[in-house]
């Protein structure tokens, strides 16, 4: 008998990447891919050399492990890769850069079966 739990997981991750997101391009270099990525945030916390915190939200893209696949292989996020949105409206596309403040990582699973990449980025350009 399976994992219930990673069972459970697996179908909702279906149901996420059916139901509640769209396309985006994730380009590193001149490799791309079409990917089903749903749209979160989080929330940076960074103490500046000051002193200061400064409070930073990142755009975050939820994309399966499995789907990010690039020149044939599959590949993890790196930092300075992009990931492109298109705007329904207006027909605009907006440029995300993979990326995370005060020494973060780029990225993290989302889940303890390492099956969904939670994609940290900043809005850069718009094209």
């Amino acid at each position: 008998m399976g994992n219930m739990l990673e069972d459970g997981s697996d179908w909702l991750e279906g149901q996420r990447k059916a139901h509640a997101a769209s396309t985006v391009t994730y380009c590193r270099g001149e490799l791309t891919v079409e990917v089903q990525a749903t749209v979160g945030k989080t929330v940076f916390d960074v103490e500046t050399a000051a002193g200061v915190v400064e409070t930073i939200q990142s755009r975050d893209f939820l994309i399966l492990a499995a789907d990010l696949v690039l020149g044939g292989v599959e590949v993890l996020p790196e930092r300075g890769d992009r990931v492109k949105e298109l705007l329904v409206a207006g027909g605009a596309t907006l440029v995300y850069e993979v990326l995370a403040p005060g020494g973060e990582p780029p990225w993290a699973y989302s889940d303890p079966w390492r099956k969904t990449l939670r994609v940290h980025t900043k809005h850069v350009a718009t094209e």
